[in-house]
């Protein structure tokens, strides 16, 4: 007997809709979705964008939409995956929630030098509910000017570079001021994405959410922050990170 994704998980969608997930879920804000923008450039980090994704994009009333320089596939950092942005720059011009993502080395530094895509967020920002960003994309919300002598989290090896651009770095998974969200490192993004979750709807239905994710991390290794880890480790993380930007610099074979 086959049974069917839809019979399998019926039971939890049945919970799910119980809490508002779904198409027919209410919108908030005043009648309408709220609008959550993910930007996209070349060279980001995948799950810096798709982890708050994830998080937020089930969310009653809650509308993502994926945003690049221009429409179309847009490839990460590591130049082996390739993500589709639904708009361009050009076609957004407001938006409730603004998700900057980080990048390698290769899209990070062409990012900082965009001044259109430094504009955009600048102008994206003046009427958002909430900026956040995850990873080094708080080096783009700070050359874009929004975090000048406030507090701020990135990944942890740019956290001098953060500071030479004018935030305060603060430890923390994320670190919240006033309506700019900043994450830590990559996976941090997941609990941004649900913390936000909650400002957006409310405690019980982010707690819905980490269930409807499955996200109860309980990794192998106890050296997921430089604190925990030695010189050793940190030197190949490093490495490993900027070998996965040389591989996507190189051809493809």
């Amino acid at each position: 007997m086959r049974t069917s994704r839809r019979a399998l998980l019926g039971t939890a969608a049945a919970g799910a809709l119980a809490l508002g997930f779904g198409a027919g879920a209410p919108a908030r804000a005043e009648g309408r979705s709220v609008r959550v923008a993910v930007l996209l450039y070349d060279g980001f980090t995948a799950l810096d964008a798709v982890g708050p994704y994830e998080t937020l994009c089930r969310l009653p009333g809650v509308r993502v939409v994926t945003v690049a320089p221009r429409a179309g596939a847009v490839r990460t950092d590591t130049g082996q995956l390739a993500l589709t942005a639904e708009r361009s720059l050009a076609d957004v011009h407001a938006a409730d929630v603004l998700v900057v993502p980080g990048g390698g080395n290769r899209g990070m530094v062409a990012a900082l030098d965009d001044t259109v895509l430094l504009e955009w967020i600048r102008r994206i920002h003046r009427n958002t509910t909430w900026t956040t960003s995850v990873c080094t994309g708080s080096l783009l919300l700070a050359s874009a000017g929004l975090l000048k002598g406030l507090p701020a989290t990135t990944y942890w090896a740019a956290r001098p570079y953060l500071q030479k651009l004018g935030a305060v770095p603060a430890p923390g998974r994320f670190v919240e001021t006033g309506r700019i969200i900043t994450a830590a490192g990559v996976s941090a993004g997941l609990d941004m994405g649900l913390h936000l979750a909650a400002r957006l709807c409310d405690e019980a239905t982010a707690k819905a959410m980490q269930l409807a994710i499955e996200y109860d991390p309980q990794p192998p290794f106890d050296c997921g922050s430089p604190q925990k880890a030695d010189e050793a480790t940190r030197q190949l993380a490093l490495k490993l990170v900027e070998g996965g930007a040389a591989r996507a610099a190189g051809p493809m074979r």
